[in-house]
């Protein structure tokens, strides 16, 4: 079936339905399933043909560690919570700042020991800044707009101790071998950073909304509840900050120094082993997904002991830390299907047919429609994941039949998912602030939506223009 066009059918499948359904998860089952009734179209054939491709990616040794990593990362947020620590910290914070300034340097300066995950950072920062709305005398839309951009445009750009990075490099993964490419993933993972434009730019309209121009809100407000949103408790805000819950910051601090710490202590050891070099050189070599596993499981059972030591229940824990590592399980099955989805089109041959087929269209427009394209699946389907499971390969095949930068064409498929992730009114992200912070989400994604718009134009020039350098 090598250069045969049906390669692309399962791809066909998979992005209208993710649209219809404003659902990823539905339109790779979907495009899994018909790719897989294409290699054996038979009542039975099909449906064996995809369990073997699902098991294939399960029982990599590679996509093990990093289902590990992702269960045993949430699991350990939610001890977190459940101690105590993000509210002992928002505590904290919300009774020592007194500033509008302050509350925004925090805003930032937290990003350094928050950066574990976009939701991490929401229930971290959004109840503080919630509490200190008066002070701050910002619109509520501003003000998560400002949050927002300390979130997913910064952690993605983040090499380590994150809830993406294993995924991001998973992904590079697997379309480097439908390619036949030799290369290191989490290296190129590495080089593709700089060329997230689309980060870069939120993050500097970020700077620019908070220290220099205030916008006016879009919220409609009702004369009665005026003040009210102000005065409201935000201990009610969110689980993670609950009146009932213990006021202990430590519980939150010690433990994400401990695994930033370990994950680079532990990586530096296995590089220098490898190659005797500089710090540059051994990070590099190493076996980054290995030591950020065993730090964040080291960092897991520390975690443990240091809260039965503070008398918590073994069982509270324990449910804790299954219940965390559960509510990732959504994640777990995306990348399952991914994986999946990824070995049928590489049997059907899709690569082989995009390079046969694809060799026509000019490399210096690949990289900013491939964004473009990207950006607009993304706002659709409110998913970052989703958009660089679907896309990722499609990219990396394009890369090379137009032989452009692999790590600019890397770069602009996540930042076409950062994209969704921040300005689509489906995304995690838009309705966990818009929650906390009470607002409206459809009014708060348009409020936010201009901006991110003027940002991914901004973008997809800066693509045009790298092309040519590059």
């Amino acid at each position: 079936m090598d250069h045969n066009w049906v390669s692309v059918i399962p791809f066909l499948v998979v992005i209208p339905i993710a649209i219809k359904t404003k659902q990823v998860l539905p339109g790779l089952i979907a495009g899994l399933l018909t790719g897989s009734y294409l290699l054996h179209p038979t009542l039975v054939g099909g449906l064996e043909k995809m369990v073997q491709f699902l098991v294939k990616g399960l029982v990599d040794p590679k996509n093990i560690k990093i289902l590990v990593f992702l269960y045993a990362f949430s699991g350990l947020i939610s001890m977190i919570k459940l101690s105590g620590g993000i509210k002992g910290f928002v505590e904290e914070a919300s009774n020592r700042i007194q500033t509008k300034k302050g509350a925004l340097l925090l805003t930032y300066v937290s990003t350094i020991g928050t950066f574990a995950a976009p939701s991490f950072r929401f229930v971290t920062i959004a109840p503080i800044m919630r509490a200190l709305l008066k002070k701050v005398k910002m619109s509520t839309q501003e003000l998560g707009f400002v949050i927002e951009t300390t979130a997913t445009p910064i952690i993605v750009l983040i090499p380590i101790a994150t809830a993406f990075v294993g995924y991001m490099t998973s992904i590079v993964d697997i379309s480097l071998k439908n390619e036949n490419i030799t290369a290191d993933p989490y290296s190129l993972f590495l080089q593709s950073i700089p060329f997230n434009f689309f980060s870069f730019v939120m993050i500097i309209v970020g700077i620019y909304l908070s220290f220099f121009h205030h916008s006016k809100s879009t919220e409609e407000t009702d004369p009665k509840d005026v003040g009210k949103s102000e005065e409201d408790d935000w201990h009610s805000c969110d689980p993670a900050v609950n009146k009932e819950l213990p006021n202990k910051p430590w519980n939150l601090l010690i433990p994400l120094i401990l695994v930033v710490f370990l994950t680079l202590l532990l990586t530096w050891w296995d590089g220098y082993k490898k190659t005797k070099g500089s710090f540059f050189a051994a990070f590099i070599s190493a076996d980054v997904m290995d030591a950020m596993l065993i730090a964040l499981l080291f960092t897991t059972i520390f975690t443990f002991l240091f809260l039965r030591f503070q008398k918590m229940k073994t069982g509270d824990l324990l449910n804790g830390f299954i219940f965390g590592g559960n509510e990732l399980m959504s994640v777990i099955v995306l990348l399952a299907v991914v994986w999946g989805l990824s070995s049928v089109t590489e049997e059907l041959g899709f690569s082989a047919f995009v390079t046969r087929y694809a060799g026509w269209i000019p490399g210096s427009v690949i990289v900013p429609l491939l964004f473009i394209f990207g950006c607009a699946v993304s706002y659709f389907i409110g998913s970052a994941w989703g958009t660089w499971g679907i896309l990722m390969p499609l990219g990396v095949s394009m890369a090379g039949v137009a032989d452009v930068s692999l790590p600019l064409v890397i770069g602009a498929v996540f930042a076409s998912g950062t994209f969704g992730a921040f300005a689509s009114p489906l995304s995690d992200d838009t309705n966990t602030i818009a929650r906390i912070l009470n607002l409206s989400v459809i009014t708060y994604a348009r409020y936010k939506l201009k901006p991110a718009l003027i940002a991914a134009g901004i973008t997809a020039v800066l693509y045009g223009a790298t092309v040519f350098f590059i």
